[in-house]
This record gives structure tokens, C-alpha cells and sequence, in this order.
């Protein structure tokens, strides 16, 4: 028997932004990610790729280069889906696939603000560690894309 950890090989954070929809889903493209995400060294357009595929190049300040790949995108409903493609180093997992979605806040004391929810749904070869990860990047994240829509 391994001593692997069963685990859940899902993730889903949420928050609620202090800011209106807007401000929020501006932020949401995946070429933009590194002017909010504190993590991010910078993000960046991928060309050369088919015209049909979106994918960009995340370079993290530890040194990680992942390849996104922008799965679906909606304008009307305000999410973004996006898999990882490649990564350096490599993943300890096959794949990823998240969704960020924006929701505007219509009534009660957060009217006017955004909740914000971002998800992740990883391979059954995902351990406990890479979805922990998974969560707190997350949660940095959102807290950073907060910082920066007060700005």
C-alpha cells in the first residue's frame, strides 16, 4: 500500500471584491494575469500558435514557466476556462483545467460588488501537496487581484 494521501482533485476558492464587475473582468484575461498576480514575473501572448488557439506564457518569479491555454471565454456570462499545456519544470500531474467566473453582487450589503469564484480540476494523479498549492495560490491570487482593482 503507498503512502499517498487520498485527496479531493478539485479546488475551488472564492472571494468577494470591493470593486464593481468591471473592474474585476478587465483584469480577467490571461495575457493580463501579471498586473495583478504578485507571483507573476509577467504574462505574455504566445505567437506563432494557430489562429483558433489562445495560449500564453506565465513566468513566475521562482522560475516556472507554465503555457495556458485559453479553453473558453465568455463575455456575456464573465468566466475565462484555461488548461495548462506545458510546463518547466514539469508538473507532477497530467493536467488542469480551471475557471475563473465574475459575478456582480446585486443586492444586500455587497451590492455593487464582485464575488468572484476560481476552481481547478486536476488529474487523478494530482496529490494532497499539489492541491493545497492549488488553493493557496488561489487565494493569493484573489487577494491580489482585490489590491489591485483599489487602485
Amino acid at each position: 500500500m503507498s503512502g499517498a494521501i487520498p485527496t479531493s482533485t478539485s479546488v475551488s476558492e472564492s472571494a468577494v471584491i470591493e470593486a464593481h464587475p468591471s473592474s474585476v473582468w478587465h483584469l480577467i484575461k490571461l495575457q493580463d494575469f501579471s498586473q495583478f498576480w504578485s507571483k507573476l514575473e509577467k504574462s505574455e501572448e504566445i505567437r506563432g500558435t494557430s489562429p483558433e488557439t489562445d495560449v500564453v506564457k506565465w513566468t513566475f518569479k521562482d522560475g516556472t514557466v507554465l503555457d495556458v491555454k485559453q479553453e473558453e471565454h465568455s463575455a456575456i456570462d464573465h468566466y475565462i476556462t484555461y488548461s495548462v499545456i506545458t510546463s518547466q519544470p514539469a508538473l507532477s500531474y497530467t493536467s488542469v483545467v480551471s475557471t475563473i467566473r465574475v459575478y456582480p453582487i446585486t443586492s444586500g450589503q455587497h451590492e455593487g460588488h464582485t464575488y468572484i469564484t476560481w476552481t481547478g480540476n486536476f488529474s487523478s494523479d494530482a496529490d494532497a501537496g499539489v492541491i493545497e498549492d492549488a488553493k493557496f495560490k488561489r487565494r493569493e491570487a484573489l487577494a491580489d487581484l482585490a489590491n489591485a482593482v483599489k487602485k
